[in-house]
């Protein structure tokens, strides 16, 4: 066995749950995250924040959440989240009492997340066996998934990492492997990515272009808005809001914005960024934003 393993586990009961023969078939892999994270200050920090989120989200509906783990594993509180949160409608029993109804259940709800984030099965880091085995890691991933998607101006706990121990059986017994993974994004690391972009680097060696490249992206949202009745001449004071964005990417991609999704007329700081954060995520969708802009 791989004394990585044991050292890497600090309370028995996790080593037993690992140690049971029916846990792990030959060849299957399991992530955790290890003993050691679990009184990670940013990581209660992001549990409770979470907690108090689905909470808050389902008042009206006398949903209580207190243990992410405990009470998210049978599909009842996702299912309202989800018909709180997207509106969507899930042909699926709203209790599912046995074992196998509830795998089902979580079945569709996790589907249904998978299609509205456009995510591939290769780009999940969760699944139903892993959420129906109260997995926390897959939990808080899930969750962290669904609120960026249906509330994007949620101020999520930023830089939350753990460390994590996969364990794989092999014909040699358990393979263990250590790693540290973000669970929230690491502000520090977008901030620099997002740095140097092409027209930073207009900024500092060619400013006298500058001008002419402003009059030519004028000259070009106005030929799109300018068939809704908008008037742009102002790149910062008038981009400012998302309006003119959305409207623009409404116009070049081909399809309408339902007034209900964003702020027509924003009036307050909040409004601004949910329209912004709106823009990110349907350029991002659509393949035509592969860095990280920071929305504020």
């Amino acid at each position: 066995m791989d004394p990585d393993f044991l050292n890497a586990f600090t309370q028995p009961s996790t080593l037993n749950q690992f140690l049971t023969e029916d846990v792990l078939a030959k060849g299957e892999k399991r992530k955790c995250i290890k003993p050691t994270s679990n009184n990670n200050p940013k990581l209660q920090e992001l549990k409770l924040f979470l907690t108090e989120w689905i909470n808050r989200t389902l008042k009206e509906e006398h949903i209580v959440v207190k243990s992410l783990e405990e009470d998210l594993y049978d599909g009842l509180v996702l299912h309202h989240l989800l018909e709180n949160l997207g509106s969507l409608k899930l042909d699926v029993d709203r209790i599912a009492l046995t074992e196998k109804k509830q795998r089902q259940k979580l079945s569709v709800i996790l589907e249904a997340v998978a299609k509205c984030l456009q995510l591939e099965e290769s780009q999940l880091k969760w699944s139903v066996e892993s959420i129906l085995a109260k997995d926390l890691l897959s939990t808080l991933h899930l969750l962290v998934a669904i609120a960026k998607h249906f509330e994007p101006t949620l101020a999520l706990p930023p830089n939350v990492q753990v460390e994590t121990i996969t364990i794989e059986t092999t014909s040699r017994g358990l393979k263990t492997s250590n790693a540290v993974e973000y669970i929230t994004e690491n502000k520090e690391n977008i901030e620099a990515q997002s740095k140097d972009d092409a027209f930073d680097e207009l900024f500092s060696s060619a400013p006298d272009k500058l001008d002419a490249v402003k009059k030519a992206l004028l000259q070009f949202v106005g030929q799109h808005v300018g068939k809704l009745g908008f008037n742009v001449k102002d790149i910062e004071s008038q981009f400012s809001d998302g309006v003119i964005l959305l409207l623009l990417i409404g116009q070049l991609e081909g399809y309408f914005l339902n007034l209900r999704n964003f702020f027509l007329t924003p009036a307050s700081t909040m409004e601004m960024l949910h329209n912004v954060n709106l823009a990110m995520e349907l350029l991002a969708e659509g393949g035509l934003l592969n860095f990280p802009v920071n929305s504020e």
